[in-house]
């Protein structure tokens, strides 16, 4: 029987079997081990083995390549992160629907893919960090230290209260991985460097000016000749973003403001004076002692502590003495560097202040005292308590106006957190509907809009009701938002009774503006045609001002023109230091350029002046030269992550993102 199993299972049949049963199982292995991205990834970073360049990509070669990937958990902490950023930069403009873009997504996720290029480039660098650059490193992390020094308690501490906690172990591995792959576009950034020609060269063009003079050519009659149908068709295909009504909203709402609401009766004798009672500790004036000590520091060693300690004991004997000037003491033998040469002056201290064993002692002293010595972590102290104050209480007739305020201020608010809590509560029994829970609790339900985001008023002004009126929540749900608040004590609830998406104006609704805008374009184009014939005129040998009269050209000669100036504007300017030097004094160059008003103005450029080095002060120069190293560095860092990553095989699964 068992040779006839062999010969049966032998042969092309078998083969072909085989081959069929594996086919359900390729259906089953992770997709990453294929060479794709895998299902838990949006992206992966290949690089086939060092030892073979040119191995193929394909299954099951894919094996022997090395392979980063940016798994789900890693992109979405990110973006998480970085949205977290863009809402604390925008504040109330923030628009989470916004931020949601693929634009944006893909941001994130291309600074993840560079990481992973880095880090893939450093270790077929053969790049490896020393345990002893690890441990460097997180010393000199700010968040681990304690008084300028690396704490290992602060550093569990720390790492146990992160986002997500970690261990020293798991931290360690971090810090690691990306001092790996920092190592090299850090070490490119800090070799840039600018030779003192090129900052000389932009010193000059920074500081250059140039004398020209602007001609503004008249302002053209206005077009009124007709628009066939086809150009105002071609024109409103040309421009659909030019011709859209925006997105708009109506919305109901229901104000709440407590300074509308009936005024909230005084509270009586009875109220105020038990409120008193309760909170009489308010209105004791702060415990004070003016004290001053000598501090004797101490080694860890014992002997190091009992010599401290008898010397504390000696200075403390003679500072009780007849007649012992304390603060003499103090100069002499303090080791409190911050309060030595006062003789030992700490000023007023209040509790909370000290560490616990010296504030202990100091409480408990009488005026004129002198106790010690009394040991903390800082050595052995003498203290003197020359002085106390505070720990009177004001009487209930002298708080009696603020306790009043203080409660009508309470009990307004009650009021109206208990309105403004049972209208919520009715709204979470028929979340759809805002009428009948006004009606109960007596307030009137206004109406507002049609609005866009730039026509909005009224209440709709306000950044955070805007935001909820156009919320994907509100507009597709019809439901009420919760209380928004305008101002403390003042908040509305709103709900979306109509929705417009933003949409094409049809074009018969459109015709006007269309028209007018076919116009406008005839209208610059003509004088776009006007400037151009000047310029034409001006190359032949004519100057501006033979011109001038008979163009009916307004001259404005600017001389000594600054860089960056908006004279006489901004787009001017930059045309003007666009052109080339005149070739001779005088040999113009000519230029033209739109003004804001529609108009044109056609320029010249007589004179150009360098700027004056010796005019820029050394320091600034070198600042100069400084970012311009930095911003080679810069550059030479982006062009190595761009060009290993060309080197590297990068695949994007989107649909994960």
């Amino acid at each position: 029987m068992l040779q006839k199993l062999r010969d049966k299972t032998s042969g092309w049949i078998v083969t072909v079997i085989m081959g069929l049963l594996m086919i359900p199982f390729l259906f089953v292995i992770d997709n990453s081990y294929l060479g794709g991205v895998g299902a838990q990834n949006v992206a992966k970073v290949s690089a086939p083995p060092s030892w073979w360049r040119s191995a193929p990509s394909w299954w099951p070669m894919s094996f022997l390549w090395n392979h980063h990937e940016v798994s789900v958990d890693e992109f979405r902490t990110r973006f998480e992160q970085a949205r977290m950023d863009a809402r604390e930069q925008q504040g109330e403009n923030f628009d989470p629907r916004e931020f949601e873009s693929t634009e944006n997504k893909r941001v994130v996720l291309d600074q993840l893919i560079d990481e992973q290029v880095v880090r893939l480039a450093a270790e077929e660098a053969h790049i490896v960090i020393g345990d002893a650059a690890v441990r460097e490193y997180i010393a000199g992390i700010p968040a681990f230290q304690r008084d300028g020094k690396f704490d290992p308690d602060q550093y569990k501490m720390a790492l146990a209260q992160s986002m997500p906690p970690r261990t020293p172990a798991m931290f360690e591995q971090l810090v690691r991985t990306s001092l790996q792959q920092s190592i090299i576009p850090t070490a490119l950034a800090q070799s840039g460097f600018t030779t003192k020609g090129e900052a000389e060269r932009l010193l000059k063009l920074l500081g250059e000016t140039r004398d020209v003079e602007f001609a503004l050519l008249p302002v053209a009659e206005a077009d009124t000749a007709a628009v066939s149908d086809a150009d105002i068709k071609q024109w409103y295909d040309a421009h659909p973003k030019d011709f859209l009504q925006r997105e708009a909203v109506t919305i109901e709402y229901v104000e709440l403001n407590a300074a509308s609401m009936p005024a909230v009766a005084a509270a009586n004798e009875a109220t105020l004076r038990s409120r008193y009672e309760e909170e009489k500790a308010r209105f004791v004036s702060a415990d004070e002692r003016l004290a001053s000590h000598i501090l004797i520091s101490a080694g860890s060693d014992e002997a190091s502590q009992k010599a401290a300690e008898a010397k504390a004991n000696k200075l403390a004997a003679d500072a009780k003495l007849p007649g012992a000037d304390f603060a003499a003491l103090a100069k002499a033998n303090s080791d409190d560097a911050g309060s030595k040469a006062g003789g030992g002056d700490l000023g007023w201290v209040q509790k909370g202040v000290m560490v616990k064993p010296f504030e202990d002692a100091l409480f408990a002293m009488k005026a004129g005292e002198i106790v010690g010595p009394v040991k903390t972590e800082f050595g052995y102290h003498v203290l003197q308590l020359r002085e106390i104050k505070g720990g009177e209480g004001r009487s209930f007739e002298e708080v009696r106006d603020q306790l009043a305020a203080e409660q009508l201020q309470a009990d307004t608010e009650r009021a109206f957190n208990d309105l403004s809590g049972r209208l919520v509560d009715l709204v979470y029994k028929n979340p759809t509907a805002l009428e009948p829970a006004a009606k109960e609790v007596g307030l009137p339900v206004q109406t507002l809009g049609p609005f866009t985001h730039a026509t909005a008023n009224g209440i709709a002004t306000n950044p955070a009701v805007l935001k909820a009126a156009f919320s994907e929540t509100l507009v597709e749900d019809g439901t009420v938002s919760d209380p928004i608040e305008i101002a403390p004590n003042h908040s509305v609830m709103i709900r979306v009774t109509s929705h417009t998406p933003e949409q094409a104006t049809p074009l018969a609704q459109a015709r006007e503006q269309v028209i007018a805008a076919v116009r406008a374009n005839r209208a610059k184009e003509a004088q776009n045609k006007a400037a151009d014939a000047l310029l034409a005129k001006l190359k032949e040998g004519q100057t501006l001002q033979a011109l001038a009269p008979a163009e009916k050209l307004q001259l404005l000669p600017v001389p000594g023109l600054p860089r960056g100036a908006p004279m006489p504007t901004a787009a001017a300017n930059q045309a003007v230091f666009a052109a080339a030097p005149p070739a001779a004094a005088d040999k113009p160059t000519y230029g033209k350029v739109a003004m804001e008003d529609g108009r044109y103005a056609v320029f010249a450029v007589t004179k150009v002046t360098p700027g004056n080095i010796a005019e820029v002060p050394e320091p600034q120069q070198a600042m100069l030269k400084q970012q311009l190293s930095q911003i080679d560095g810069a550059a030479a860092a982006k062009a190595y992550v761009d060009g290993m990553r060309k080197h590297f095989k990068v695949q994007v699964q989107e649909s994960q993102l």
